[in-house]
């Protein structure tokens, strides 16, 4: 056998391991309500809004397998930037994210918090790290860690890598190698109001979600619709304007057609 070919056989060894034993589904359900719909918020925009060029993947509560040999990390919701979704979900390969598959990290792991145990600005912290995730946010909507030295009074924090460490943005948290930022939002998600952690723009401004895109495409047709209701009104109006002029013109002896 040549060299050439064993060469080959190795890195495929390396890039493709054996994950017939691994665990990759636990079944186990959500913390709570608020972190369900926390998560949702943060994946369903970037697919609506076309906002980010594909391909790339956004998904919650999946889990990142950077090694065979330990436990995944399991981030609230992540996005991985150049990657393409897989399509046959049937194979065990393709139901998480996979290191050796993608070839890369997310570019961003966000952690919702929901209760004290969850070490987001400890173990957590330092893992994401490790692992090579450019930007980590952890976000604390029920101030369960409020009194963390680390959070000092925040909703949010955001980190980014540097030299293998993280280093703490300022607000506002605009990512740039994403091309997105993150931004804290007080306002009403599938009927329920509260704070919530939104993708967001340069500018701050917060990238919609499809029902918010599909109100505001309403809500554009309605002025529409409004403006062209004034401006046949005020047409009606020109127009009975005239018949009365006319009419006067008549009654007193005058043909408006001579004028």
């Amino acid at each position: 056998m040549s060299q050439q070919l064993l060469d080959s056989e190795a890195i495929e060894e390396i890039t493709a391991p054996d994950i017939t034993d691994l665990v990759i589904e636990d079944d186990i359900p959500v913390d709570n309500f608020q972190s369900e719909k926390q998560r949702r918020l943060l994946v369903e925009p970037l697919y609506s809004s076309r906002i980010l060029p594909a391909p790339f993947i956004a998904a919650a509560n999946v889990g990142l397998f950077y090694t065979v040999k330990q436990e995944p990390i399991v981030p609230d919701a992540f996005l991985s930037l150049g990657v393409q979704m897989p399509t046959d979900w049937s194979r065990k390969e393709n139901r998480s994210y996979f290191f050796w598959e993608f070839g890369k990290a997310p570019e961003v792991a966000i952690e919702v918090v929901s209760n004290r145990k969850g070490n987001e600005l400890s173990s957590k912290k330092t893992d994401y790290a490790r692992i090579g995730v450019i930007y980590y946010a952890v976000f604390d909507p029920l101030r369960q860690i409020q009194d963390a030295t680390q959070m000092q009074g925040q909703l949010l924090k955001v980190f980014a890598l540097a030299h293998g460490h993280y280093i703490e943005l300022t607000d506002p948290f605009y990512l740039d190698t994403v091309g997105l930022g993150l931004a804290v939002w007080e306002g009403e998600f599938e009927t329920q109001v509260g704070t919530w952690l939104r993708w967001c723009d340069r500018y701050g401004r917060v990238i919609p979600t499809g029902q918010e895109r599909a109100a505001q495409a309403e809500a554009r047709v309605s002025q529409v619709e409004a403006r062209v209701g004034e401006t046949e009104a005020l047409l009606e109006q020109e127009r009975q304007e005239k018949a009365r002029l006319m009419e006067r013109l008549r009654s007193l002896g005058v043909d408006p057609d001579t004028i």
